[in-house]
């Protein structure tokens, strides 16, 4: 009669410690996966304060940041892997070199452009042409199939049952210092008071004599920067191929949407959200589900919220 009624209890309580530790183990996922999605919404930060250093100040839809994406990526490796040079100095070559393409890019499209008074629509598709011919130049003298930047087994860090790799750490404290320290530049010193003051009328900057060149000439080279980190980075973890730039950066221009246009900070607000979002897409979905979640947020935001979390509404005129 006692085992009678005992299996039936035993039975019941296995089934329902089963369905704890399922869940349990549902917890843990979620945190790996909330990790990797700030650790991602950090590179997105970097990337997309690199893109809205030229939107907000210029209003150039600075597309040919996707090729300079891509060109910071290959100058890394063939810095690391050609070259031969330690890990550490290739990373600091290749933004230096980004820097100047940035430049270059200023200077010899978009600076011509608005010399000739070019509306906003030309200085978008001459950006574009800049990206096809730094991908394909790319691509002719580097091939179009994938690279990695070491080949070694790297061992992970175990923060309880979360795993950090090696990678992702230098992606989360390198990021994470660069973006902290861009705060600081932006709200305590006088160049990101500059910064902000080219971003919210470059017509009256100019006019109280402030050298708009010189300043935007700043802008694309801190911009040049932000992309180089973000693709080293990058791609240090998970590769490189030509292809690469145009997803990324599309992730970049959302998150800066999403965050608010017309300021910087909120870049990194975009960005963590993003990232995270992504990552929770692939856990309760899959991957190929990220880019569609991604642009319902972004047309959610742009018919409910078109200047972001924590943008402000701009005046037209």
């Amino acid at each position: 009669m006692f085992i009678k009624r005992f299996i039936p209890l035993l039975h019941d309580f296995i089934s329902k410690f089963s369905l704890f530790l399922h869940r349990n183990n549902d917890y843990l996922m979620i945190g790996q996966f909330l990790v990797n999605g700030v650790i991602t919404g950090i590179i997105y930060s970097l990337l997309a304060i690199g893109f809205a250093l030229v939107y907000n100040t210029t209003r150039i839809f600075h597309i040919a940041a996707a090729g300079i994406y891509v060109f910071a990526a290959y100058m890394f490796w063939l810095m690391s892997s050609t070259v031969d040079l330690p890990v550490v100095v290739a990373f600091v070559v290749a933004i230096v070199l980004t820097m100047a393409l940035s430049l270059l890019t200023e200077k010899v499209v978009y600076r011509p452009l608005k010399n000739r008074s070019a509306s906003m629509n030309v200085m978008m598709i001459a950006s574009i042409g800049m990206m096809t011919i730094i991908i394909n130049v790319i691509a002719m003298f580097f091939g179009n199939e994938t690279k990695v930047i070491e080949n070694k087994i790297l061992m992970p860090l175990h923060w309880g049952n979360i795993i950090i790799t090696q990678p992702q750490m230098y992606e989360a404290l390198v990021g994470g210092l660069i973006i902290l320290g861009f705060v600081i530049l932006l709200l305590s010193t006088r160049w990101g008071l500059k910064l902000r003051a080219l971003s919210a009328d470059e017509t009256l900057f100019d006019t109280l004599g402030f050298d708009t060149t010189m300043t935007r000439t700043n802008v694309f080279l801190v911009s040049g920067a932000f992309i180089a980190i973000a693709s080293c980075l990058t791609v240090y973890d998970v590769g490189l191929d030509p292809n690469m730039g145009m997803s990324v950066m599309i992730n970049a221009m959302v998150a800066m949407i999403i965050g608010g246009v017309g300021k910087f900070n909120t870049c990194i607000i975009g960005g963590i959200l993003l990232g995270v979002l992504q990552s929770l897409t692939v856990y309760a979905f899959a991957s190929n589900w990220q880019n569609a979640v991604t642009f319902l947020v972004l047309l959610i935001f742009l018919f409910l919220r078109p200047q972001g979390i924590a943008g402000y509404k701009q005046r037209t005129v």
